[in-house]
C-alpha cells in the first residue's frame, strides 16, 4: 500500500532495532500493552511473542486497520480504529498500561501530552520520535518538557538514522523512555498546562515581566531570571505559589 505523507508514515524496517525496542519494553508475563500506530504491524509481531496479557493497537489509517486485522490473527490482539491524540486510555478496563509507539513526527507533541494525562495508569512508556524533540524534552527547555518531566523520568535510549526507516525521514530518529516519577501532586493537569504555557511564553523576557513580584517572593524565585534558567523544583514552586 501507499503510505500516506499527511499522516507521517514512516515504517521502521530494521528487524535488530525492532527487536531492540521490544527488549527494553521488557515485556513481563500478564502486562498489558498499548502500541501506537503500529502501522503494517513489524513491532506487533514481535511484541505478540512476548507473553503480555493482551495488546491494544491504536491506529488512525483505516486501510491500515484493515490490513492488520487481515494479517495478525491473535487473541490477545485488540485493533482500534482511533486518533491518539485524544484517545481515552480510561476505556480499558486494565488500571496499568504500558505504551509503546514509533510516533509520526508532525504530532507527537500532541499524542505524549495526552499519554502524560493517564500518568495513573500508565506506569512506562517507549517512543521513537524526532531525535531533536527527545533531546528537547530531555534538556528541559520548554513547556512540554515540564509537563512530562513533572510525572516522568525520561530516558535517551538510543539515536536511530533515517536509513532504517521507510520512507527514509530528512532528519534521525530517536528511542525514549518514560518512567513515572511523580515529581509533586497535581490535582489539575489541565490547569498546571495553562501554568506552563504562560510561564514559557516570550522566554528571553524576566520573570518579573509575567509574574507579579508577591508570587515570586512568595515562590523565593529571583525575579530577574528568565524561564530557562529555572529548575524543575522552582517551576513546580513557583506553580504552588501562582495556585495560591
Amino acid at each position: 500500500m501507499k503510505l500516506k505523507k499527511s499522516l507521517g508514515q514512516h515504517i521502521l524496517k530494521s528487524t535488530d532495532i525492532l527487536k531492540k525496542i521490544v527488549d527494553y519494553a521488557d515485556i513481563q508475563e500478564g502486562e498489558v500493552v498499548v502500541e501506537i500506530g503500529p502501522g503494517l504491524g513489524a513491532l506487533t509481531k514481535f511484541l505478540l511473542e512476548k507473553p503480555l496479557k493482551k495488546l491494544y493497537l491504536l491506529e488512525i489509517d483505516k486501510e491500515m486497520v484493515d490490513i492488520l486485522k487481515k494479517d495478525i490473527i491473535d487473541e490477545r490482539l485488540v485493533i482500534i480504529h482511533t486518533d491518539a491524540r485524544y484517545f481515552d486510555y480510561r476505556v480499558f478496563e486494565e488500571r496499568s498500561l504500558k505504551v509503546l509507539g514509533n510516533l509520526p513526527y508532525n504530532v507527537a507533541s500532541i499524542i505524549v501530552e495526552n499519554v502524560v494525562y493517564y500518568f495513573d495508569i500508565v506506569p512506562s512508556c517507549f517512543f521513537l520520535v524526532q531525535k531533536e524533540v527527545a533531546e528537547k524534552w530531555h534538556s528541559g527547555k520548554s513547556w512540554l518538557s515540564v509537563f512530562i518531566r513533572t510525572f516522568y523520568d525520561i530516558n535517551y535510549l538510543m539515536s536511530i538514522p533515517p536509513r532504517f526507516f521507510y520512507p527514509p525521514p530528512k532528519v534521525d530518529s530517536a528511542l525514549i523512555q518514560l518512567n513515572r516519577n511523580l515529581k509533586k501532586e497535581i490535582k489539575d493537569l489541565k490547569e498546571f498546562k495553562k501554568f506552563l504555557t504562560l510561564l514559557f511564553q516570550m522566554k528571553r523576557k524576566m520573570l518579573r515581566k509575567k509574574i507579579s513580584l508577591e508570587i515570586l517572593r512568595r515562590a523565593q524565585i529571583n525575579e530577574e531570571l528568565r524561564v530557562d534558567e529555572l529548575s524543575l523544583e522552582e517551576i513546580l514552586r513557583l506553580y504552588e505559589a501562582w495556585r495560591d
